[in-house]
């Protein structure tokens, strides 16, 4: 009897311990998430020299953090394995400079961003340790910006683009809600460069900024808090 009461009284204090212990059981669950991104661009310079003597060079000089916010379903595989759609929206900007090499001359342009994202990501879990669950993710992100582009742009970038994915992060379990902190790095498959401007007919000369360029690729860092 006294071993008995002492079992019943450990599995009650366990039981405390654990915050929604059947949370990861259900085959479907939904939640949203906020978060910060920071958008980079892999320049290809090609050192084309253009018919007056100039030689551009692109670069992106810093970073501003965009701000990001999704919707989110979760379906169930496996004890260790979840499938995991995002949709969302996420805004940000790019700086972009040229130099010149001969000259030494500077022209600087602001790409600003609307995406819409839909990350499709394989979540990869260990073991839960109390109240906490760390896992990985593998994914890929299809984005189309919305934004509009003006003609007097020196570079077009294109409209949709896609990534691959990869992240870490912490299932934190609270008496009525997950808490989710991810970190994500994504890398752009395509050239999102648009090389073909009909805009600048009426004045080619503006053509020498994107012909100094081969490719660009975008890079992306996310932080993302989940609440499920």
């Amino acid at each position: 009897m006294v071993v008995g009461s002492m079992s019943v009284s450990a599995k009650k204090l366990n039981d405390k311990l654990l915050n929604r212990p059947y949370a990861d059981l259900k085959a479907w669950h939904l939640g949203f998430s906020v978060g910060l991104h920071m958008q980079d661009l892999q320049f290809t310079n090609n050192g084309v020299v253009s018919d007056g003597g100039e030689a551009w060079f692109a670069e992106q000089p810093d970073f501003s953090p965009g701000f990001c916010v999704n919707a989110m379903i979760d379906f169930r595989l496996s004890t260790h394995f979840n499938v995991r759609l995002a949709p969302g929206i996420w805004f940000g900007n790019k700086v972009v400079n040229f130099v010149d090499a001969n000259s030494g001359a500077k022209e600087r342009q602001n790409i600003k961003s609307t995406l819409l994202v839909l990350p499709i990501d394989l979540k990869i879990s260990a073991l839960r340790y109390r109240n906490l669950r760390p896992y990985l993710t593998l994914g890929v992100m299809p984005t189309f910006d919305v934004g509009k582009r003006r003609a007097s742009e020196l570079l077009h970038l294109k409209k949709f683009d896609t990534f691959l994915t990869v992240g870490l992060g912490l299932d934190t379990y609270f008496p009525y809600f997950k808490f989710i902190p991810e970190v994500k790095f994504c890398f752009g498959l395509a050239d999102v460069l648009n090389h073909k401007r009909p805009d600048l007919d009426d004045d080619p000369s503006t053509m020498k900024y994107t012909n100094s360029l081969d490719r660009i690729s975008s890079k992306m860092i996310v932080l993302t808090f989940y609440f499920e």
